[in-house]
């Protein structure tokens, strides 16, 4: 007797009892669907994190008054150095001025591209004729490096220039979802038309290529103009960023590192001061948000082995009733020479097919359900590969110790004592 004969009778067994062994495969496949599932929306959703607060690139870093989403509190606060001494540190909510980010391009003269910008209002209408945006439109004030450091491109129009920016006229660069918004498909016909933003007209200079927002953020909801036209809007930010973009990545540790030093001279902190201000690289929310998704997958991956080690105990008795059931046919293999590791290689088998069979429809399952996030967050299909792999090698272990000990008993029946079975 074979190996390809003991599969080919452990594959009609599995076959032949359809309710039983579908059981036993649904509850296999919903736990590996459960996983894969999981998984696959968080690749999505980091891929979309990634791509969302990625804005400048993996080379540039901004320069806050305060880390985002973090406060300090008001008044004092205190630092531990090195020594376990407490150094007093004053203002950290002092703000960026306009005089210190404008000193700072000025005055920074490592290989890089430096922009002063600020936030405008949020939530803001745009109108022209009898058009208007949703209030979902974001104002930024630039200056003419502004587009390069944020990883933005022109698609008609011209950028901010510096006479622009020192005279604070109301001129703007629209993003993709506004243009299309109040001016259709053809958007180069908004070039020196006037809007209204929020009430106050605006001529428009140019028109931003899609950066193909991602539902995390709106890239593309945006209005971009001189931050000393920005600063007279109503609830403009008190506070000024200073954005750095070098050429590589490998330039980015020590221009940070200059950057700081340069910069608390500006904000006149002695060497015992520990900074009150905050520089981040481009990409920490996404890092910070993926490290906690981590722990996502981590429960995922939790309740999959929950589901599984009950599809195991499942499987297992399943496969001890086949054993009862199957005495006299365990008899006549022997009787007729097969011996006792064909027996339990057909044992083996039956679990095993049992198993990967649930693999297979719980991966299936799972990338189809983990990619309806995908598509709600604009993302590509996604198939975490390592994981698949993951869960067939679980299947193939389920189903391998799920059956050994029941192909162990089978294999072990005296051949005269299983013939007399009833």
């Amino acid at each position: 007797m074979t190996i390809t004969d003991s599969f080919t009778l452990a594959y009609k067994n599995v076959s032949g009892n359809k309710l039983r062994s579908g059981i036993t495969i649904a509850i296999i496949a919903f736990g590996i669907m459960a996983l894969i599932g999981i998984i696959t929306a968080i690749q999505a959703m980091n891929q979309s994190l990634r791509e969302s607060f990625s804005l400048m690139g993996a080379n540039a870093f901004v320069i806050k008054y305060k880390e985002s989403r973090i406060s300090f509190g008001r008044g004092e606060s205190v630092k531990k150095t090195a020594r376990g001494a407490k150094t007093k540190i004053s203002n950290l909510d002092k703000t960026i001025r306009r005089e210190d980010a404008v000193y700072f391009k000025n005055t920074y003269h490592y290989p890089s591209l430096v922009s002063v910008y600020m936030r405008g209002p949020g939530n803001v209408e745009c109108y022209y004729g009898n058009k208007k945006t949703n209030p979902v439109v974001t104002v930024w004030g630039g200056d003419e490096n502004y587009l390069m450091v944020n990883g933005f491109t022109l698609q008609a129009g011209r950028n901010l220039n510096s006479l622009d920016v020192q005279s604070g006229r109301n001129v703007c660069i629209l993003g993709s979802n506004v243009a299309s918004k109040l001016f259709g498909d053809h958007i180069e016909t908004a070039l020196d038309h006037i809007i209204k933003v929020g009430g106050i007209p605006y001529r428009v200079i140019g028109v931003l290529k899609s950066k193909g927002s991602s539902g995390l953020l709106r890239q593309d909801d945006i209005v971009v103009t001189s931050y000393n036209s920005a600063r007279r809007l109503a609830n403009a930010s008190p506070s000024y960023f200073i954005g750095v973009k070098v050429d590589n990545v490998a330039m980015l540790d020590p221009a940070i590192g200059e950057a700081t030093a340069q910069f608390r001279g500006i904000r006149k902190l002695l060497p015992t001061d520990a900074d009150n201000f905050s520089i981040e690289k481009s990409d920490k929310f996404a890092e910070l948000f993926i490290t906690f998704l981590s722990s996502i997958t981590a429960a995922a991956a939790a309740i999959g082995m929950i589901t599984l080690i009950g599809a195991a105990i499942g499987l297992m008795n399943i496969m001890l009733v086949s054993v009862n059931e199957r005495t006299r046919e365990v008899g006549l293999i022997k009787a007729i020479g097969g011996k006792s590791k064909n027996v339990r290689q057909q044992f083996l088998f039956e679990s095993m097919i049992i198993s990967l069979l649930g693999a297979l429809f719980g991966i299936i399952l799972g990338v189809l359900v983990g990619n309806i996030f995908s598509i709600f967050l604009k993302t590509g299909f996604v198939v975490p590969w390592i994981w698949v792999s993951i869960g067939i090698i679980i299947c193939s272990l389920v189903g391998f110790a799920a059956g050994l000990y029941p192909a162990i008993k089978a294999a072990r029946l005296n051949p005269i004592v299983a013939l007399r079975y009833e």
